[in-house]
């Protein structure tokens, strides 16, 4: 028996997999054949999609991104600048740099 090497699925496949098991008209085993997946791993993919079904229906949250301060990104931007400006000045002096840009 040879040995398989770890598969990533996409959320996609993932997804069309677990809606399949849900429908109901075939039997895992064939689902596991058709999508070459054990079953196992089907019954995980339709519980996982049964726990979590609700969140696509909730309304009122915000991404679970954290908010994005711009002013913090500024002040860094600004940092960094006058760090590359300091040593590209630096090395240029130093004759490391070439002046080709």
């Amino acid at each position: 028996m040879t040995k398989r090497n770890r598969r990533a699925h996409s959320p996609a496949f993932k997804a069309k997999v677990a809606l399949a098991a849900l429908k109901g008209d075939k039997t895992l085993a064939e689902l596991a054949q058709q999508f070459e997946v054990h079953p196992n791993q089907i019954t995980d993919w339709k519980k996982q999609l049964q726990e979590r079904v609700a969140e696509v229906f909730e309304t009122g949250k915000t991404s679970a991104e954290p908010p994005v301060d711009v002013k913090v990104l500024h002040v860094k931007i600004g940092q960094l600048t006058l760090e590359n400006d300091f040593l590209e000045g630096a090395l240029g002096k130093a004759g490391l740099l070439s002046v080709k840009r």
